[in-house]
C-alpha cells in the first residue's frame, strides 16, 4: 500500500498577525496554511478591535476553532502583542521562536485602522501612530525572523498592504502612507532577503469584506452601493480569496515569485 504524501507544509511553522477576528483575512489564511500541514504561531491584540465598529471577538474561542483545524503533528501558540510598542517584533519573533524552535513563515497582516482623516487633518501623532503599527513592526518583525532563520528552504515572508497604486485613499492619508510605504519598499528588502534563503512579497487583498463594507460597520448604503457596482464580479472580496494566493506563495510551487506586490481585486474598478 503506498503511503499518503505529506502535506505541502508538514513540519513548517509560520508566524501570523492579526489572527484575532473569524471574518479577518489572517484567519482565512491560518485555515488554509493549517490544512497544508503548517503549526502557526499567531499575534492578536483585541483591545484595538474593540474600538472599531465590528468589535472584539472571544480570542480563546477563536483559537479553540482554529486548533481543530490543524493536521496530525502540528501545533498552535499565540501572544496578545501591542505592535505600537517598540519592543513588541521582537518578542513575537523571540517568543514564537521559544515555542516551536525555527520558524519558517511570517506574514504580517496587522494594521492600525482608525484615527484618520484628508490631509487637511493630519498631525505628527496622527502619522506616527499608523507607522509604528502598520510599517515600523513590521520592518523589525521581518528583521528579527531573518536573523533567525538559518537558510533552509522555505523560508517566506508576506506583508500585506492596500490599494495605495491602485487609486486614491483621500480620507485615509495616515493608514494610505504606512501601507504605500512597505509597498514601496518590498523590492529593496526582498533583494536583501533572497540572499539568506528567505522570498518576501507583498499583497493587495483588494475590497475584502471583513466586516466593515456593510452598513453596520457605519457605512451609508449609497457608498457600499457605489462600491459594489464597481465589482465585475458582482460581489465584494472574501477573506479566502487572498488567503489562496498568499498559500501558494507560501507553498513550494511559489518559489519562482520573489520581491513582487501583487493586487488580487477581482478588477475592482476604482473610477
Amino acid at each position: 500500500m503506498i503511503p499518503e504524501p505529506d502535506p505541502p507544509l508538514a513540519g513548517r511553522v509560520a508566524v501570523l498577525t492579526g489572527v484575532s477576528r473569524r471574518r479577518g483575512i489572517s484567519f482565512a489564511i491560518a485555515e488554509r496554511l493549517a490544512g497544508m500541514g503548517a503549526s502557526f504561531f499567531v499575534q492578536h491584540y483585541s483591545p484595538h478591535d474593540a474600538e472599531q465598529p465590528w468589535g472584539a471577538e472571544n480570542v480563546p474561542d477563536l483559537l479553540g476553532g482554529l486548533d481543530g483545524k490543524l493536521t496530525a503533528g502540528a501545533r498552535l501558540a499565540d501572544a496578545e502583542l501591542d505592535f505600537a510598542q517598540e519592543d513588541a517584533p521582537r518578542q513575537l519573533i523571540d517568543t514564537a521562536k521559544a515555542a516551536f524552535g525555527h520558524l519558517d513563515v511570517l506574514v504580517c497582516n496587522h494594521a492600525r485602522s482608525g484615527g484618520d482623516g484628508p490631509l487637511a487633518a493630519m498631525t505628527a501623532a496622527t502619522l506616527d501612530a499608523h507607522w509604528q503599527v502598520s510599517t515600523r513592526s513590521t520592518l523589525l518583525a521581518t528583521r528579527a525572523f531573518a536573523d533567525q532563520h538559518d537558510g533552509r528552504p522555505g523560508g517566506r515572508v508576506i506583508w500585506l498592504t492596500s490599494g495605495q497604486f491602485q487609486g486614491p485613499m483621500s480620507d485615509e492619508i495616515a493608514y494610505a502612507t504606512s501601507k504605500a510605504a512597505l509597498a514601496g519598499i518590498t523590492s529593496s528588502v526582498a533583494n536583501d532577503l533572497i540572499d539568506r534563503g528567505i522570498i518576501l512579497n507583498t499583497v493587495n487583498p483588494g475590497p475584502v469584506n471583513t466586516g466593515y463594507l456593510e452598513e453596520t460597520a457605519g457605512m451609508p448604503a449609497d457608498a457600499l452601493a457605489s462600491a459594489l457596482a464597481r465589482c465585475p464580479t458582482g460581489r465584494f472580496g472574501e477573506p479566502d480569496d487572498p488567503a489562496r494566493l498568499i498559500a501558494w506563495l507560501i507553498s513550494d510551487e511559489g518559489r519562482w515569485m520573489v520581491g513582487q506586490v501583487l493586487n488580487t481585486e477581482g478588477r475592482f474598478r476604482r473610477w
